[in-house]
């Protein structure tokens, strides 16, 4: 479908409400009851361009270009037009001509400015060597190495904000946040550590305690911990980062559950996978990447809660936003738990999955509204949500799936609704979601013993790391 007749079919007030009007028909015969390539009649994207390995994405400030991580390199992509995006350079390989290299398991990139931050890799194992790559992308159709800052530890994801690299620090028993200085040579700013911050957390083996993620705002990080949850820092000075706050459970909270069962890396509660916040920096959006399992129902899909920050010393959770329907809540099944999202002018912009793409208006963050809802459950597993132009475009990224190749996605920033693979699914049920509360971190309880009984492995490979290595390389 061309722009043009996308947002002239967003124009009726039919397809604005509810289960869109003339939702398309797939034709006969088709085994996933929706076919690979066919015409939205209503809502839908306005292009859709293959990036093999395709996962993070982020999108220049003027809204032109996209940048896409793309597990074995990088994507710079035009999408100008968004009825014809088209690939501008693509990276793959990088740093084949250093010792360990080349750098693999790209799943993130940042954009600051004209510098790109490419980290690798996502997890153990997937590549040799380590570290934060930064690009001079001030001419996107030529992209150059400026600099590379090794590390010894993988870097499952990254945030570049100013002159300033924050990358994801699992570096064994150790798991926190690095500072990098990216402005020259790059070199070590300062860090934090959750176990320095509290030695009560020590007793806590470190996977449930992972960093998953970090995303930086006006001098403010905020660091999705898992099961430890979501930390606020101050780090306008890199040297010393100072908590501000913590939402989620203390340390014999999280230790007690998950020697009684009541909690598994996998499932809720817990399971901070990304947060970020609006532009004004007062309503934090917290994702919940979670699966149920055959012993806890109840252990997911995980969606999304939205707080009101702007009193760090009283956070109040305001809403969640349910994650979609799926036939299949384990990991073995049907995928729609919340995965990354970015705030812009009062929408929330979020990917869930085989569960799609959605836009929600969160101008009252105690009751959100969905706007939009964009889903091709055999043919698409999205990974986020970015905007382009605001009022106009949205990027999405979608893995690859047994049916399509990895994609880079552009859909028009309207309200709307098509639902392909949803037939029978497009009544929402009810889906179990886990509150953390925003807790005063000097009250945490004292952990008294490890205790971990069987868990106790998860300091090597038990449980927990067993679920790290059979879904963390999708995640």
């Amino acid at each position: 479908m061309r722009r043009r007749e996308a947002l002239s079919l967003l124009g009726g007030a039919a397809l604005l409400s509810g289960r869109v009007a003339g939702h398309p028909t797939p034709p006969a015969g088709d085994p996933d009851g929706t076919p690979p390539t066919r015409t939205d009649t209503g809502y839908g994207p306005l292009a859709r361009l293959p990036i093999e390995g395709a996962t993070e994405a982020v999108v220049s400030d003027d809204g032109t270009t996209a940048y896409v991580a793309a597990t074995t390199g990088y994507a710079v992509v035009d999408v100008s037009d968004p009825d014809e995006p088209r690939v501008l350079a693509e990276r793959r390989d990088p740093l084949a001509d250093r010792e360990g290299g080349p750098l693999a398991g790209i799943y993130d990139v940042k954009l600051s400015g004209e510098t790109l931050l490419v980290v690798g890799p996502a997890n153990p194992g997937m590549s040799e060597l380590s570290g934060a790559l930064f690009v001079d992308v001030s001419d996107p159709e030529s992209p150059e190495r400026r600099a590379f800052f090794e590390t010894d530890y993988p870097i499952h994801n990254a945030d570049l904000d100013g002159e300033r690299a924050y990358l994801t620090a699992n570096d064994g028993a150790d798991r926190g946040l690095a500072i990098v200085d990216a402005a020259g040579e790059p070199s070590r700013l300062g860090g934090w550590s959750l176990t320095e911050h509290d030695e009560r957390w020590t007793a806590v083996p470190p996977l449930p305690r992972t960093l998953h993620d970090v995303f930086v705002q006006d001098g403010v990080a905020y660091l999705a911990h898992w099961d430890a949850g979501t930390w606020l820092l101050d780090v306008t000075d890199p040297s010393a980062p100072t908590v501000i706050a913590h939402i989620g459970r203390g340390p014999r909270t999280v230790a007690d559950e998950y020697e009684s069962g009541a909690d598994v890396y996998d499932g809720l509660p817990g399971n901070a996978h990304y947060a970020a916040v609006d532009e004004a920096g007062d309503l934090l959006a917290v994702g919940r990447e979670a699966w149920a399992t055959e012993e806890r129902p109840e252990g997911g899909p995980g969606g999304i809660d939205l707080y009101d920050v702007s009193d760090p010393s009283e956070l109040i959770h305001r809403s969640t936003i349910d994650p979609p329907p799926t036939p299949d809540p384990t990991q073995e099944g049907t995928w729609t738990t919340a995965h990354n999202f970015e705030f812009r002018n009062g929408i929330l912009y979020s990917s869930w999955y085989r569960g799609g793409v959605k836009r929600h208006d969160v101008s009252d963050p105690s009751a959100p509204r969905e706007l939009t809802w964009w889903a091709d459950r055999p043919h698409a597993e999205f990974w986020t949500a970015q905007v382009a132009v605001p009022g106009s475009t949205f990027v999405a990224t979608s893995r690859a799936t047994l049916d399509s190749p990895a994609a880079l996605y552009v859909f028009p920033d309207a309200d709307g609704r098509t639902l392909w693979g949803y037939d029978d699914l497009v009544t929402p049920t009810a889906t179990p979601t886990s509150v953390e509360t925003p807790t005063s971190t000097d009250a945490t309880p004292r952990v008294d013993a490890p205790g971990f009984g069987p868990l106790a492995a998860l300091a090597g490979l038990g449980l927990g790391s067993l679920a790290w290595l059979r879904g963390r390389d999708q995640t």
